[in-house]
């Protein structure tokens, strides 16, 4: 069998894009399967809120296979999930940072929230990758654990607990 070598910035390239394909997918998932426990994971509305889980479940799944690839292909990464994590945690100051104006001034506008999740899913691969090719930080990947199950935690939690901002207003309910 032949392997094709990429280099880490294409895979980072291509990871991005499967991530998208992965986004509608989740999207779409408690939809399909309403069990309690995957409110946590995916959108249960279409509430700004709830599509930030967009930002998180499908980039974790994706970064699973891809740090099988690199073990698979022998290569060296650190931080691996501290830099996901961070990665996360700047995706969504990101994307509410350029929506919520947007959203304020014209409303929503599908084209603009998916182009604008594209191009957050390409920033937050440039800085796991930058993350994964610095030096190993200490207690990293620990650090990156607990930041996930606090991100889960806080997504259960206002998933069940909806604050009274517009963000987590769903559209479609009048």
């Amino acid at each position: 069998m032949i392997y094709i070598s990429f280099s880490m910035k294409k895979i980072k390239l291509i990871i991005t894009f499967v991530i998208f394909g992965w986004a509608f997918i989740c999207h779409f998932m408690y939809d399909f399967i309403p069990i309690e426990f995957f409110k946590v994971f995916f959108p249960v509305n279409e509430s700004i809120w709830e599509h930030m889980k967009l930002l998180i479940t499908p980039v974790l799944i994706c970064s699973l296979f891809e740090y099988i690839y690199y073990i698979r292909k022998g290569i060296k990464v650190n931080n691996f999930i501290l830099g996901y994590t961070i990665s996360i945690i700047i995706g969504i100051i990101l994307y509410l940072g350029i929506y919520l104006p947007i959203h304020m001034t014209i409303g929503h506008n599908a084209i603009i929230a998916i182009g604008l999740l594209l191009v957050v899913y390409f920033v937050m691969e440039l800085i796991s990758y930058y993350f994964i090719t610095r030096n190993k930080v200490n207690c990293g990947n620990y650090i990156g654990i607990i930041l996930i199950i606090l991100i889960y935690g806080i997504c259960y939690y206002l998933t069940n607990h909806p604050g009274d901002s517009m963000i987590f207003y769903d559209k479609n309910i009048k």
